[in-house]
């Protein structure tokens, strides 16, 4: 069964009831693995019971970072009024007549939770659509693509009504991949532009991609442990051995769609406006790598580098709301 709402006491008993333990001894704030002791396999054990009675796939829940039961609360709440339909665009503050729309693209191996909060960080007006790749989320039903012109006809679909209104794309990694050729089939089609593309950890198309574009060859260990050298995946999910098997096709797939990607033979220059962020440790995507982006672009707007790795855009979500937001609003001036 699925559930539209959820109380805090309703998590309380089902925890409880995985724990074996009595509703009132989890309390609000008990650290799960501190207080509670619940090691990955009971974290995947109560992600499993959350989707049975609520309806929020098993596999978000287990990587989402809840560390408390009102922490749990308050994720498995905010996907469920997130977006009532499952599809590839989720609203986080879904709006009848949005001023503009920001559409998000995520990074390989990941989901719109990269995403999660930065709906409060942008003007009230303004609607942010997060894109959830196939495989995964509240679209694990869909099979998942590992060609990237086929992921981009699929995103082309989900976007194109909501093109109607001042519009921009920003992707992180992969994400940056999949908003650049979205905005090459617009262009090619004849379609709406975006005001403004931000591309976030990602090489231009004319840059090698170096042995970040191998993932997908390594054995399941390598790829483990590239992935924590790397960041941005939890704990959970890499040192669990049924959690990995879950998410292991997924970044897989995700690192095929890089690597296999053909890369255009001499682009035109985008008429959009276009920026390029990057974190100052990532040893991944190297300034130069950052910077040849402006050859793809009529209106280059400049790179911004903030302090952290190849994930730093998860400890900067409000320098990067208000950089996004002045360089959106520049664009469409």
């Amino acid at each position: 069964m699925t559930r539209t709402s959820v109380s805090i006491d309703d998590l309380r008993a089902l925890i409880a009831g995985a724990l074996e333990t009595e509703p009132g001894d989890v309390t609000d704030e008990a650290h799960f693995s501190d207080e509670l002791d619940i090691d990955s396999l009971l974290m995947l054990e109560v992600a499993t019971r959350v989707e049975t009675a609520f309806g929020v796939p098993a596999n978000t829940v287990a990587t989402s970072g809840a560390k408390t039961l009102a922490q749990l609360h308050a994720f498995v709440v905010s996907t469920l009024v997130g977006e009532p339909c499952a599809g590839p665009v989720i609203r986080p503050r879904p709006l009848n007549d949005p001023a503009a729309r920001l559409f998000l693209f995520h990074h390989a191996g990941g989901s719109h939770l990269l995403y999660r909060g930065w709906a409060e960080h942008f003007p009230k007006d303004w609607e942010l659509c997060l894109l959830e790749a196939p495989g995964r989320g509240r679209i694990q039903h869909v099979p998942l693509i590992d060609d990237c012109d086929r992921l981009v006809d699929y995103f082309h679909t989900a976007v194109a009504p909501l093109l109607d209104r001042p519009f921009g794309f920003f992707g992180h990694s992969m994400g940056a991949l999949i908003a650049y050729q979205c905005t090459r089939r617009l262009h090619h089609d004849g379609g709406p532009l975006p005001d403004w593309l931000g591309v976030s950890a990602a090489g231009a198309p004319n840059t090698e991609a170096g042995t970040d574009s191998r993932p997908h060859l390594m054995s399941d260990e390598e790829l483990r442990r590239w992935l924590r050298d790397v960041g941005g995946s939890t704990p959970q999910l890499l040192d669990n051995d049924d959690v990995w098997t879950t998410f292991a096709p997924v970044f897989r797939n995700d690192f095929t769609v890089l690597a296999t990607w053909a890369r255009p033979r001499d682009p035109e220059q985008l008429p959009v406006p276009l920026s390029v962020f990057g974190g100052y440790r990532d040893t991944l995507i190297s300034e130069d790598r950052l910077l040849a982006w402006q050859a793809f672009t009529t209106h280059f707007r400049g790179l911004e580098r903030y302090e952290g790795g190849h994930f730093f855009v998860m400890n900067h979500q409000r320098p990067l709301a208000v950089a996004i937001t002045s360089a959106m609003r520049s664009a469409s001036a």
